[in-house]
């Protein structure tokens, strides 16, 4: 199948959450044999109209990531020249979801919206317009799909896919040293860490260990915090690790914590999970992350220090695992499928099957 995807901006361009996203549904798709092209700006130095790189044709649609309305202009010819079977567009801007629903009827090819909402869904005249084009719209999570309904989109029309994880590769990884509990994100001001530390402190008493995986401008902040509650002697921050680093310390860890105030899919702990953590998460109504663990005999849903220190030791009544196959649904494998039904539904509502 030939999918025509567009985004103005790329994981080349910008390192964001919704970027990255985009880049894997891209390149998931790619690696189960499909003929994957992604229209944006461009990012290469030379003037190529076409980049190929690992197995992914990148079409310069303008030269200048901020040239919006001259990417509008263009994109729908260039989508109409494509040959695609579906067109799969980012939903930011909102403007070039317009642009790509235009292209897609040129094309003769069904139109998919993928909003993420990192960072929220803006409440705008162009953003209410973008939800209701494309014949179908994926979020990462319910939350996200509420946003979406929100702004103005046909709740029918809305579908849920979850951000891929790869179940093989983590039981490749060796479990690392055993740890009671692992917290893993950026630590800036939305990484809300003090929570958790606040938490631990309230077992100051009781016998246990924690890792903190990430880096960034609030570390040395959270790492002050430890000290004055007296618990920095049994937590260890460890700073950015590989993935397979941090599955080393997931699949040795009994619990993960998440906290974090704002999250649309909690992809680490998806992998936490499934490398067989018990999953402790800190209700927020910006964060998604209670979605994980609902309705699960080994997830906890708190909205208090007290409560996740609580939560902490009835987790440890629960057994040690390395692996939870539970989260199979969430593997790689498992989401190309869901997004190519979604492809080929489409196509016979067009009648292109």
């Amino acid at each position: 199948m030939r999918i025509a995807f567009v985004s103005i901006d790329t994981v080349h361009h910008r390192d964001t959450e919704t970027n990255q996203r985009f880049q894997t549904i891209l390149e998931v798709l790619r690696d189960h044999g499909h003929d994957v092209h992604c229209f944006c700006a461009r990012f290469w130095n030379d003037e190529s109209p076409t980049l190929e790189r690992d197995e992914i044709t990148y079409h310069a649609v303008t030269d200048d990531v901020d040239a919006r309305r001259s990417f509008c202009l263009r994109l729908p010819f260039d989508l109409a020249a494509a040959g695609a079977d579906v067109v799969h567009a980012n939903a930011q801007p909102a403007t070039a979801v317009l642009a790509a629903g235009w292209g897609a009827t040129l094309a003769r090819a069904p139109l998919l919206v993928e909003w993420y909402g990192d960072g929220g869904v803006a409440d705008d005249r162009w953003t209410r317009r973008a939800t209701k084009r494309g014949a179908r719209l994926v979020t990462p999570s319910e939350l996200v799909a509420t946003w979406v309904r929100e702004r103005g989109a046909d709740g029918d029309d809305v579908e849920t896919v979850p951000n891929p994880i790869d179940i093989d590769r983590i039981q490749s990884v060796t479990p690392g040293d055993r740890v009671d509990v692992v917290y893993a994100r950026r630590l800036d001001e939305g990484a809300n860490l003090e929570s958790l530390l606040l938490g631990l402190a309230e077992l100051r008493g009781r016998d246990w260990s924690t890792t903190v995986v990430g880096d960034g401008p609030e570390r040395a902040a959270y790492e002050r915090l430890a000290s004055d509650l007296r618990i920095e002697d049994r937590i260890t921050f460890v700073g950015d690790l590989s993935l397979e680093e941090r599955i080393a310390v997931y699949r040795g860890a009994h619990v993960f914590a998440q906290t974090a105030e704002h999250c649309v899919f909690p992809t680490e702990m998806c992998w936490a999970l499934a490398s067989g953590c018990v999953g402790i998460v800190e209700y927020h109504a910006d964060s998604s992350a209670h979605e994980l663990v609902e309705g699960w005999d080994r997830g906890f849903r708190t909205t208090s220090e007290e409560e996740l220190a609580d939560a902490i030791l009835e987790a440890g009544n629960l057994e040690y695992r390395e692996f939870d196959d539970r989260f199979a649904d969430y593997d790689e494998s498992v989401v190309a499928d869901r997004y190519l039904e979604q492809y080929r539904t489409l196509q016979d509502e067009h009648g292109l099957l």
